[in-house]
C-alpha cells in the first residue's frame, strides 16, 4: 500500500480502501500517458479531469458518512470511470495515444470498475439491511478539543 500521508483519523479511511488505492494509480498512469503525448491540452486535461474524479468522489462520499451519499459519489465515481476510459478509446482510435498504452489504461480501469461495483454491491446491502453508522461518535458531549 502506497502511503500518501502518515496522518491518521476517522475521516481519512478512504485510502486504505483498495479502490481508492487503485483508483490513484489509474489517475497516475492516465496523466503519465496522456501527458507524454502530443495532443491539445483541452483534450489532455479532460481525461486528466475524469480520471481524477475516480478516487476523489469515493473519498468524498466516504467523508460524508451517509450511506445514500457515500453510495451516491460512488456512482459518480462510476461514470467517470466510463468517461476516462471512452476518452481513451477516443483518443487510441485517432492515435493520441498508442494501443499498448490504451491496453495498460484499460487493465487497470477494468480492475478498478470492478472494485467499485463489489464495494457499491457490498454498502447497498449495508443499506438494505440497516447495518450502518452514520455518524462519527455516539455521544460528542464527550469531546474536549
Amino acid at each position: 500500500m502506497k502511503e500518501y500521508t502518515t496522518l491518521r483519523n476517522i475521516n481519512r479511511g478512504y485510502m486504505k480502501l483498495e479502490v481508492w488505492q487503485k483508483a490513484m494509480d489509474l489517475y497516475q498512469m492516465v496523466h503519465n500517458i496522456v501527458n507524454e503525448a502530443k495532443m491539445d491540452f483541452k483534450i489532455r486535461s479532460q481525461i486528466d479531469d475524469a480520471a481524477l474524479s475516480v478516487p476523489s468522489n469515493i473519498a468524498e462520499g466516504y467523508s460524508r458518512r451517509s450511506i445514500r451519499e457515500y453510495i451516491q459519489f460512488l456512482y459518480i465515481a462510476l461514470a467517470s470511470l466510463s468517461e476516462t476510459l471512452t476518452r481513451a478509446i477516443g483518443m487510441t482510435s485517432t492515435s493520441q495515444i498508442g494501443n499498448t498504452q490504451f491496453q495498460e489504461i484499460d487493465k487497470l480501469h477494468y480492475e478498478v470498475e470492478n472494485r467499485l461495483l463489489r464495494l457499491i454491491e457490498v454498502l447497498e446491502k449495508k443499506r438494505d439491511a440497516g447495518n450502518w453508522i452514520d455518524h462519527i461518535a455516539e455521544d460528542l458531549t464527550e469531546y474536549n478539543p
